[in-house]
């Protein structure tokens, strides 16, 4: 795909300026559009410092910055998340799956951009949270009020993480509340909706609960193995030791790319800023009919999963020094 690696390139020059700007970046506004770079460029800062830079923080509880139109991925998969954070809606007649929860003010309004592409949140059976952050489980209890036919999904450590999460938050202007645990997955489990079959990957390291879901994604009949990685970066960052639990699920799901059988061809992110996915969106609607997907790109996943790594890597080292001193 000829805009992945411009873009690419484009993520860098904006992350590597960040961090030459240091804290100053965060007193510069924030564009008024739903752009990758700018808003990875300040995400670069958080991950560095570990401080939420200001104008980002204000940007993301932004209702009117964050709304996006909700759209159609693949024939089976939909995007009904908000700018920055994504919600990934995967369809079957039996039954539909939704991953990650979104939070706060967004996610009522995620169940609004489910039933304005057509369908119906009743439908969904399956919820599946891909780690304990605010900002992919801070919606489960309203999802759970408003579904009771649906079940919910985490490791048992995302479980726990996210209800050592939500209780910090008490008595604060950003408090949530968690559910107690439901379905509890493990490592290589399939979860069956339909004809809807998600494979579980617990991949720790953004959190040590964070999973990762492999699933089918389908382009006028033609099948393209579809994967969410759980957890990008590394701004709750405990010890080195989860800095090498991350690099090694990074390891892994680059294997799943260049395996013999089956091998995922598409990153469904849960940021779309961290690989273009904003703009590489807007690529379906001149879509010709039997032109390639846009979305299907193995060498630009494989490209932001070394990146990853390579960041992760230089994360590593500080980590020792700090924790030899």
């Amino acid at each position: 795909m000829t805009f992945t690696t411009p873009l690419l390139r484009q993520l860098a020059l904006a992350a590597a300026l960040a961090t030459a700007a240091g804290q100053a970046a965060a007193q510069d506004p924030l564009t008024t559009r739903c752009e990758s770079a700018p808003i990875a460029a300040l995400f670069k800062v958080f991950g560095d410092t570990g401080r939420m830079p200001p104008d980002l923080g204000r940007f993301l509880q932004d209702a009117a910055l964050q709304k996006i139109e909700p759209y159609k991925a693949f024939d089976n998969v939909y995007y009904v998340g908000v700018c920055w954070v994504s919600a990934w809606l995967i369809t079957s007649p039996k039954g539909h799956v939704l991953i990650d929860a979104l939070y706060g003010p967004f996610t009522t309004p995620m169940l609004d951009n489910i039933r304005q592409l057509g369908f119906n949140p009743q439908d969904i059976r399956q919820v599946v949270i891909t780690h304990g952050h605010f900002d992919h489980a801070g919606g489960a209890a309203t999802l759970k009020a408003a579904l009771p036919q649906a079940r919910f999904a985490m490791t048992a450590e995302g479980w726990r993480e996210a209800a050592e999460a939500a209780a910090l938050t008490t008595g604060r202007p950003n408090q949530w509340a968690m559910i107690a645990p439901d379905m509890v997955v493990t490592d290589g489990q399939v979860l069956q909706v339909g004809d809807i079959r998600l494979q579980a990957f617990e991949t720790p390291g953004h959190t040590m609960g964070t999973a990762s879901y492999a699933f089918d994604a389908f382009d006028g009949g033609k099948r393209h193995r579809a994967f969410t990685v759980g957890g990008l970066g590394l701004n709750a960052i405990k010890g080195p030791e989860q800095v090498e639990a991350f690099i090694a699920s990074l390891q892994r799901i680059r294997a799943l790319t260049e395996d013999k059988t089956d091998p995922v061809t598409t990153h469904l992110t849960t940021h779309a800023f961290s690989n273009g996915l904003t703009e590489n969106k807007e690529l379906l609607k001149g879509r010709q009919p039997g032109s390639p997907h846009p979305l299907v790109d193995p060498q630009g996943f494989r490209s932001q999963l070394d990146a990853l790594q390579a960041g992760a890597e230089q994360r590593l080292v500080a980590e020792r020094a700090k924790k030899s001193n």
